[in-house]
Order: C-alpha cells, then sequence, then structure tokens
C-alpha cells in the first residue's frame, strides 16, 4: 500500500472518449447501454460462413478518414484507428490549452490483446501465396506491434512523458488505467490517458475463441447470445472498439477548471496461478484482486454501491466471479452488479477502459445499466439468488463508488475503484 510509504497525489477523470458496438462516441454507446441494447449481429467485413460463430459485435459506420488522411490511414492497423478515433473524443472532453501544460508531463499508456491482428493475417495471406521472394509492406511491424496504438496517441497530442503499452489479455486496459494512476500518484506525470483498443473479428480471432469453444454460437440469436451469470450461457460474444480516459491529477484539474468526473480511488493487481485459459474454480484470484483495490482506496466493502462485473457470459467465468464477489462482499443489498458485456460483447483488451467508464457514468448519473438477455426459466442454481444482480432493465439507484473487475486469459486479473467527486 503506497499510502503507508508517502502521501500520494489525488487521480480524477477529466476526459472519456468511446468507439463501442452500440455507438461511436460516450453520448450513444451510453444511451444504448441505458436503453439495454445489443451491439451484436452477423458479422460483415468478411466470409464467416464456415466458422461455426458467424456474429459478433462489431463498431459500426466507422469512418476514420474525418480524422486521419488516406496515406496516413493505411499504415495504422484498425486497432490503431480506433484508438485514436477514442483518444480525440477524450482529448477533446478534457480541453486542454496546450500553451499552459508542459508535455513532458503528459503521457499514454495503452492496452491491447491481440494488436494489430488483421495486418498479420494480411500480410501472412500474401506470404503464403507468394513465390517466396520476401516482399513485405514496410509498414507492417508498425502496423502489428501492440505498443503502436500508445505511439500514435503521443504523436497526435505531443504527449513527451510516460509512454508504453500494457498487454495482458483481457485486462490490459486496466492494467493500463492501473499504471497510469500510478504513475500521476507517485509525481511522475500531470495527465495520463489511457485505454486500451481491441479489432478481433477477424479470422484468426473467431476461428481461435471458436477452436477453444470459448465464444458463442447462437447464430440463429445474436442478439441475445451473451447473456451473463444466466443458465444457458455458452461463451461470450466477441467485440471490437475502444475506450480512453484522460486521467488527471487532482490540483493540476482544479487549477485549470476542469470538468471531474470522478475520482480514480484505487487499484489491485493478482494472478490466478491456476490455469492458461480457466479462472480458479473458487474465484480466489478475483476475490484477493477486490480485496486488495479496496485497500488501496482506503474504503470498506459496504462503501461500494455498484460492481461492473468482468461477467463475460461463460460458465466457469461468471460464476467464479459471483463466488468472489460474494466472499468479499456478501448480500448487502444495497450493492448492485451488472455486467455491460451482455450489450457491448466482449472488448478483450478494450474491455477494462469501456467498462470503467460505465462505471463512472454510473457514479455520474446515478443509474446502473442492466444485464440483458436474462430470462426467468433460466436461472443458474449455483449463483446466490440474494446478489442483487440488475437484469434487463436500468435501475436508478445512488452510485457514489463503483468498480470494474478484468480478468485476462493466463490468470491476470485487475480492479479499479471509481468515486465520486463532492
Amino acid at each position: 500500500n503506497y499510502n503507508n510509504i508517502m502521501e500520494l497525489k489525488r487521480v480524477v477523470v477529466t476526459g472519456i472518449g468511446l468507439l463501442s458496438p452500440l455507438g461511436n462516441d460516450v453520448a450513444s454507446s451510453w444511451a444504448a447501454m441505458l436503453r439495454g441494447e445489443s451491439g451484436a449481429g452477423p458479422v460483415t467485413h468478411l466470409d464467416v460462413s464456415k466458422f461455426r460463430t458467424q456474429f459478433a459485435c462489431e463498431v459500426k459506420d466507422f469512418d476514420i478518414s474525418t480524422l486521419l488522411d488516406k496515406k496516413e490511414a493505411r499504415k495504422m492497423d484498425p486497432f490503431a484507428q480506433y484508438a485514436i478515433w477514442a483518444a480525440e473524443e477524450a482529448w477533446k472532453d478534457a480541453a486542454f490549452n496546450m500553451e499552459k501544460e508542459n508535455p513532458d508531463r503528459m503521457g499514454c499508456i495503452w492496452g491491447s490483446g491481440m494488436g494489430g491482428l488483421r495486418s498479420f493475417q494480411e500480410c501472412a495471406a500474401e506470404w503464403a501465396l507468394s513465390d517466396g521472394t520476401p516482399r513485405f509492406n514496410p509498414f507492417i511491424i508498425p502496423k502489428l506491434i501492440s505498443n503502436i496504438a500508445a505511439g500514435h496517441i503521443s504523436i497526435r497530442f505531443g504527449l513527451k512523458g510516460p509512454n508504453y503499452a500494457t498487454n495482458s489479455a483481457c485486462a490490459a486496459s486496466s492494467h493500463a488505467i492501473a499504471d497510469a494512476l500510478n504513475q500521476i500518484r507517485l509525481g511522475k506525470a500531470d495527465v495520463m490517458l489511457a485505454g486500451g483498443s481491441e479489432a478481433a473479428v477477424e479470422a484468426m480471432g473467431i476461428g481461435g475463441f471458436n477452436a477453444m469453444h470459448a465464444i458463442s454460437t447462437r447464430n440463429d440469436d445474436p442478439k441475445g447470445a451473451s447473456r451473463p451469470f444466466s443458465k444457458s450461457r455458452d461463451g461470450f460474444v466477441l467485440g471490437e472498439g475502444a475506450a480512453c480516459l484522460v486521467l488527471e491529477e487532482w490540483q493540476h484539474a482544479k487549477e485549470r477548471g476542469a470538468k471531474i468526473y470522478a475520482e480514480v480511488a484505487g487499484e489491485g493487481m493478482s494472478a490466478d496461478s491456476y490455469h492458461i485459459t480457466a479462472p480458479d474454480p473458487e474465484g480466489r484470484g478475483a476475490e484477493k484482486v477486490m480485496r486488495l483495490a479496496l485497500e488501496d482506496a482506503g474504503i470498506q466493502p459496504q462503501d461500494v454501491d455498484y460492481i461492473n462485473a468482468h461477467g463475460t457470459s461463460t460458465q466457469l467465468g461468471d460464476t467464479a466471479e459471483l463466488m468472489a464477489i460474494e466472499k468479499v462482499f456478501g448480500t448487502n443489498n444495497h450493492l448492485r452488479i451488472s455486467s455491460t458485456k451482455s450489450m457491448t460483447g466482449h472488448l478483450l483488451g478494450a474491455a477494462g477502459a469501456l467498462e470503467a467508464i460505465a462505471s463512472i457514468l454510473a457514479i455520474r448519473d446515478n443509474i446502473v445499466p442492466p444485464t440483458i438477455n436474462h430470462a426467468a426459466d433460466d436461472v443458474d442454481e449455483a449463483i446466490n439468488p440474494e446478489l442483487n444482480i440488475v437484469f434487463n432493465e436500468a435501475e436508478h439507484t445512488p452510485v457514489n463508488c463503483a468498480i470494474s473487475n478484468t480478468f485476462g486469459f493466463g490468470g491476470h486479473n485487475a480492479c479499479l475503484v471509481f468515486k465520486r467527486v463532492d
């Protein structure tokens, strides 16, 4: 606990940006979540007719040409384009006057689980069909490396402070936010852009997850396929997009009159140390990471009003997470739980940042987004009915503190704590 060593600086969120399967900005994505809409549908940009899964949560009507010229865009994989899009909205939202800022104290940490998957696939396919003569696009390496999104963001906004990438599968962008939080808390930066992006709705993404039986095959009902905590759940729905948060030192934000969404009060990190893809069946890693996050934030379990669960809609994962939540929080009657993945699908390395934004907006608006696709006759008997899972419709309720859970293949766990700022 850093607080036992030194006095840490407080950190707040002053800008947010989203590109999601529900909308191409924060406002439209949040409104769709509160309406309980699904972003799932048949895959449109490649032929998946021979795949066991033929649907996903794709972004819609995305046109990077409004931000980048064609020459620059061609140098970027979609995951980097998505990153620029979300970062642009967050940057404008934070409204910095760069004539008054020190770019040496502004940075970016960005997460992605897969990086430039489409670029890798296209290059590999071209090579396989060639006569063996090495003819490679000179931009192939900077298109596929997962750190390049952080580099593009730093170049676009002139950020000369800490700049790197996190890669911990589905926990990647939560780890990016946690690292950005600590850079500011320890006085190494004043402003950090943090988030994640993913563009894995590709043949290797769908085919790979099919091969490990991780994603739903409910092709007859794509919008109903992501159904966290329901008995009939059969895997997650692959999603894509990007999410960006602007984290800022509290006093720095106050002095420039910034709009403040919430305080980033703490973080926790742990490892299951159990299996490369399956969670600890007792939820021990998830339990540990939530306890660490609460300790880091200096709060008690009863202080938390909402948990944005990892809730992927897998049989093992959902049960283990709720088991861990019950161990930490009991069944207190004001705590609400929901999984927004029921609507957005699973954005892999970008999931944590998207769900962090959902947690922050729940605090701002005193409303908990729902877990959709749950039926009264589809109850999982392994889940304690006393847990207050918000099903099907958003619930208006006081939310002063929210936590967001993310757990990645490899046993990587991250938990973020957000609090209302008076």
